[in-house]
């Protein structure tokens, strides 16, 4: 088994788990242990005119597809990289006279990709998509409904003319899609923007504290020679030393929750019971429970009703934040703060959940001071729970250096931008768009800080002359969604 870069990891069976990967030599914190582009992949609805269907890049402008109307690409290069994917599909909408859901299209998707190489193992693949976990079996009443009603939208979309599946098949087809769907991410890594199989991803087994993660890559199709560009695709990347023989394992969902919760998500989402070492010991929840030390500790009572507060206030932050009513969420936030600071430990993860929306918010909004020391609490207290090489533990560090930036804490700032950009070389890689971002910011902090350290008045000075003639960057609008997860559900 050596084609498609697979050749550094072992297929192998284990009881209990099923199915997994292990690694045949040794890799360090930041090798890419493969890289495996989609078997197949769709932008999501809701989506679908802003989003590239090759790369899955955002972009301003795209060219539309001239025949369906439906499919949108950067330029000529992603069409016609798309065309062997695309055609069927092409012919299909203008036959059905609209497209169907991002579901019955990856289905469509894959089973044309078999009608072209049949159900056997493709290049590079470890298993073939006959294989998959679908866990039909395990589905409730609801979950089979809608199974039902995806398999009966999916005949009537699917051509005469092609090869007709059994219903067998096509249900597998549906259940692997909703257990082993991964989510693709835009170039920059914030926003979920569309859904993939990736087979042999498939294939690395959970764990809370993972030895592993996964970053979606774009590719790059820019360079003027088709030789240079790359793939649309996934890259396994090492998170610690890995030694030959060691199982390579994937956190299916964040880290920041407590045991007893990233149990129940991991049962309902993927039907299996977590026994990693984090979950059966419930490390790290003491810190995510923590209560303030000292001698007037609080009460279970007071902790009790703090807790109640801390989520009843989320659920109306969330409520402000899909109206757009920042002013408000900010309101919600410093009220919280103010009940939760006697009562929670810099560790609580309802206290931390609280700092992390107030910091992005006034930063949106550009109160970048009061955003900072927010920031820099959270920042604080993920370090003591996240694994030191966590992608969403790197891209926190990065927003919080940015908003010291942005608040004129050079120091503070550039220190958070380094510690940020050492996390995203080893899980997002030197090339990734996010990382070559930091880099630059990296370079420009340095050259400020240099400034400041020789002449800290004319540092001021020249900061407040160049705001003066440059309006400062706005931060994105706050997203109400939380960081892409890793594999897609169907909500």
């Amino acid at each position: 088994m050596t084609k498609g870069g697979m050749e550094s990891v072992e297929l192998f069976t284990t009881e209990g788990k099923g199915r997994g990967l292990k690694a045949q030599k040794e890799f360090l914190p930041g090798d890419v242990i493969f890289a495996e582009p989609a078997y197949a992949a769709v932008v999501f609805d809701s989506l679908t005119h802003v989003i590239c269907h090759t790369c899955f890049k955002r972009q301003e402008r795209l060219h539309r597809c001239g025949q369906c109307k439906f499919a949108y690409y950067c330029d000529r290069t992603c069409q016609r990289a798309a065309w062997l994917n695309h055609k069927n599909e092409c012919s299909a909408i203008k036959r059905h006279g609209k497209a169907p859901t991002e579901n019955i299209r990856l289905a469509a998707r894959i089973l044309w990709k078999m009608e072209r190489e049949g159900s056997g193992l493709s290049e590079g693949c470890l298993v073939s998509i006959d294989e998959l976990q679908n866990h039909v079996d395990s589905f409730g009443e609801e979950e089979k409904k809608e199974l039902r009603a995806d398999v009966e939208s999916f005949l009537e979309f699917w051509p005469p003319h092609c090869q007709q599946f059994g219903m067998q098949l096509i249900s597998h087809i549906f259940g692997v899609i909703s257990c082993n769907g991964f989510t693709l991410s835009d170039q920059r890594g914030l926003q979920a923007v569309g859904v993939g199989i990736f087979p042999n991803l498939c294939q690395a087994n959970h764990d809370c504290w993972p030895n592993c993660t996964v970053v979606f890559n774009n590719g790059n199709h820019e360079a003027v020679r088709s030789m240079f560009h790359t793939q649309m695709r996934i890259e396994l990347r090492a998170l610690n030393k890995i030694s030959p023989g060691d199982e390579l394992t994937v956190s299916y969902v964040d880290f920041l929750s407590l045991s007893e919760e990233r149990r129940k998500q991991l049962k309902k989402q993927y039907y299996f019971e977590c026994t990693c070492e984090h979950c059966k010991k419930q490390l790290k929840d003491d810190l995510m429970l923590a209560v303030k030390a000292g001698e007037s500790k609080p009460s279970a009572d007071t902790v009790k009703e703090v807790i109640q507060l801390s989520k009843d206030t989320l659920e109306k932050i969330n409520k402000a934040r899909m109206e757009g009513h920042y002013h408000e969420v900010v309101k919600l936030c410093r009220d919280c703060l103010k009940k939760q600071e006697p009562v929670l430990g810099d560790t609580n993860i309802y206290l931390l959940r609280i700092l992390s929306i107030a910091s992005e918010v006034l930063s949106y909004l550009q109160m970048f001071e009061e955003a900072a020391d927010y920031a820099k609490r959270m920042v604080d207290g993920y370090l003591k729970i996240y694994h030191p090489n966590n992608a969403q533990l790197g891209m926190a560090v990065m927003r919080a250096g940015v908003t010291h930036w942005h608040a004129g804490l050079i120091e503070a700032g550039h220190g958070l931008i380094c510690k940020a950009y050492a996390i995203l070389l080893i899980t997002h890689g030197p090339s990734h768009p996010i990382t070559k971002d930091l880099e630059v910011m990296r370079v420009q902090t340095e050259m400020e800080l240099r400034m400041f350290q020789q002449n800290e008045f004319m540092y001021y000075k020249m900061r407040e002359a160049a705001l003066k003639n440059q309006k400062i960057q706005v931060m994105p609008e706050p997203s109400n969604e939380n960081a892409p997860s890793l594999f897609h559900k169907k909500e």
